[in-house]
C-alpha cells in the first residue's frame, strides 16, 4: 500500500518520507525542482503545484491508500506580494489532492498552520475559531476547508514555527540564531511573539500517527512548550554554552514585515497528547537536543 507525500523536499515532508521509508512503507513522494535529500529508494515525482490538477491526477495514477499534505507556499511575505500564486499554491492544491483522495477512496491528512488564528487570544484549542490575518493564513484557512469539505476521510493537522537541523532543510531562525551564538555574535528576537517551536521531524511523527489513527477533524501537531522567540533563543544559548546575553529583544514592529505576524499563536496539543502519548509533542529541552544532534550528524 502506497502513501503519497507532496512537499518531499521541504522541512517536514522530507521527515515524513524518511519516517515512513523507515517503517517498510511504499512512498511516492512529489516536490518542486530536483529531488534533495530524500531515500534513494523512495519513487519521486517532480511537480509544480502552481498548477495544481496534476497532482489530482497523480493520485488517480498511483491510487495511495494515504496522502499527506505539506506542500504550501509557507513565506509569509511571498504571499502577501503574490496572492495570486499563494491561492494557487494554498487552496489549489490541497483542493486537487482532497478530490483526488475522494476519487481514490484515499485517506488525506492535510498540513495547516498557527497562523489561522489571529493571535490575539492564544493559546489556542482546535476549538477555537480562526481568524487569519494576511493572504498565506487566508490561504490556508481556506484550504483547511478544502480539505474538511472534499475528503470524506481527512484529517488538517495543524503545526507551528517549524525548524529542522536536518541537511538540505529550510534555514530558518533556528538554524541562523545557532550559527551566529556559536561564533559570539548577537541574536535579535522577537520578545512579543509567543509560540509552539515544533521540530520538523516531530510535526513528521505526529502527522503520521494521525494518519494511521484513522481519526478526523483538526489537530494540533505542534511542539509541547510555549515561549517567545527570545525565550527559544536563550534555551538555544544554553544548549549550545553560549552567552544569553547575546540573545537581544526586540519588538516586532521593530522589523517592518510586509505580512502580519500574529503575537500569541501557541497552540494547545492536548488533543494529540491523548491520541498518541503524552511523551510525543517534544518540549522544548528535547526538541533543541533534537535539533543539535541533526546539525552535527
Amino acid at each position: 500500500m502506497t502513501v503519497l507525500v507532496t512537499g518531499a523536499n521541504g522541512s517536514v515532508g522530507s521527515c515524513v518520507v524518511a519516517r515512513l521509508d523507515g517503517a517498510g512503507e511504499k512512498v511516492v513522494a512529489v516536490g518542486r525542482g530536483p529531488r534533495r535529500e530524500l531515500p534513494s529508494r523512495v519513487e519521486y515525482v517532480e511537480l509544480d503545484l502552481a498548477r495544481p490538477d496534476g497532482l489530482r491526477e497523480l493520485i488517480a495514477s498511483t491510487a495511495p491508500r494515504g496522502v499527506i499534505h505539506c506542500a504550501a507556499m509557507t513565506d509569509v511575505d511571498a504571499c502577501e506580494g503574490e496572492p495570486a500564486q499563494a491561492w494557487s499554491v494554498n487552496v489549489g492544491a490541497t483542493e486537487a489532492a482532497a478530490l483526488g483522495c475522494r476519487e481514490a477512496g484515499a485517506r488525506l491528512v492535510a498540513l495547516s498552520t498557527d497562523y489561522v488564528f489571529d493571535g490575539e487570544g492564544g493559546p489556542y484549542s482546535e476549538d477555537d475559531p480562526p481568524n487569519p490575518r494576511g493572504v498565506y493564513a487566508r490561504t490556508k484557512r481556506v484550504a483547511e476547508e478544502a480539505a474538511l469539505l472534499l475528503a470524506p476521510d481527512c484529517a488538517v493537522a495543524r503545526v507551528a514555527i517549524v525548524f529542522s537541523g536536518r541537511r538540505g532543510a529550510k534555514r530558518t531562525f533556528a538554524n541562523t540564531a545557532a550559527e551566529q551564538l556559536v561564533a559570539g555574535n548577537e541574536v535579535r528576537a522577537f520578545q512579543d511573539q509567543v509560540v509552539s517551536p515544533t521540530l520538523a521531524d516531530n510535526a513528521a511523527e505526529m502527522v503520521i500517527g494521525l494518519l494511521r489513527s484513522g481519526e478526523r477533524g483538526i489537530w494540533h501537531c505542534a511542539g509541547a512548550s510555549i515561549v517567545s522567540r527570545v525565550d527559544f533563543g536563550r534555551a538555544l544559548a544554553r544548549k549550545l554554552r553560549a552567552e544569553e546575553r547575546l540573545v537581544i529583544p526586540v519588538p516586532m514592529s521593530a522589523a517592518k514585515l510586509l505580512a502580519p505576524r500574529p503575537a500569541r499563536c501557541a497552540l494547545r496539543i492536548e488533543k494529540i497528547r491523548r491520541l498518541l502519548g503524552r511523551a510525543v509533542p517534544l518540549e522544548l529541552e528535547a526538541a533543541l537536543d533534537r535539533f543539535l544532534a541533526e546539525r552535527s550528524a
